[in-house]
């Protein structure tokens, strides 16, 4: 592994990412499009889809002389930046969203953090997301939403509340 890469966050076109992400692929670089499976209801029929967890968004693994050849790939249109330079996501924020997708009843949708209050600071006490720590926002018994600070997004995850304990 490559301590020189880092993640970042590509912002492409809209209904881009899965093009993109082949067109990276093509050129040799890592990238990734998590993916989530949604039922989709049509006028005669139902049927299972995978469609981008996160809306114009692909991941890729490179170095600083890369940015450049990334950048020039069609449908994307730029680094997401965070505080004024392109977000460098965390390698584990990268594998806690692989492992949570591989999990046969994840539920998860995703949602903008500049959308949400901030209330109750929360610890995770089982499953994937154990240790982890992060805001519940909304109330619900069964919603707890984790920031993934360096995107300024949040993933919703569904699971029992007494998975919880607050933060004092």
């Amino acid at each position: 592994m490559d301590s020189s890469k880092k993640w970042f966050a590509l912002y492409t076109k809209p209904r881009w990412e899965k093009k993109v992400s082949s067109i990276l692929e093509l050129k040799g670089v890592e990238c990734w499009c998590p993916l989530k499976k949604t039922q989709k209801q049509w006028s005669d029929r139902r049927k299972i889809v995978e469609e981008p967890l996160f809306t114009s968004y692909v991941f890729v693994r490179i170095n600083d002389t890369e940015k450049s050849g990334v950048l020039m790939t069609d449908g994307i249109i730029n680094f997401v930046f965070h505080v004024g330079k392109p977000a460098v996501i965390r390698d584990q924020e990268i594998e806690i969203i692989k492992k949570f997708l591989l999990e046969k009843e994840a539920s998860i949708t995703v949602q903008s953090f500049q959308s949400l209050d901030e209330n109750t600071k929360i610890k995770v006490n089982h499953g994937v997301f154990m240790d982890a720590k992060g805001i519940v926002v909304k109330g619900g018994k069964k919603k707890v939403y984790v920031k993934l600070e360096s995107l300024d997004q949040v993933m919703i995850v569904e699971f029992p509340a007494e998975h919880l304990s607050p933060l004092f």
